[in-house]
């Protein structure tokens, strides 16, 4: 369970940063709860707070697309434990 919270943040991480230079964020913040007994529930939470210089992206675009990209590397984990 730790370590699908690791790769799912580290996931979320990578792509803010592929969007925004380092330089321009402000705060980031990320958090993986994973629950589940039968069936796993994943909730990933991610805030992103950019310099009022960088007004290049839509943070709320940024937002979903790193949730995105940690659901995906999770999904991408789970299947490889499977095979």
């Amino acid at each position: 369970m730790e370590k699908l919270c690791e790769i799912a943040e580290e996931a979320a991480r990578k792509y803010i940063m592929s969007k925004v230079p380092s330089e321009y964020i402000s705060d980031v913040s990320i958090s993986v709860d994973l629950e589940g007994s039968e069936s796993l529930n994943v909730e990933v939470d991610v805030e992103v707070e950019l310099s009022p210089l960088y007004k290049k992206v839509n943070v709320k675009e940024i937002v979903e697309g790193s949730v995105k990209a940690a659901f995906d590397a999770i999904e991408k984990y789970l299947d490889k434990i499977r095979s």
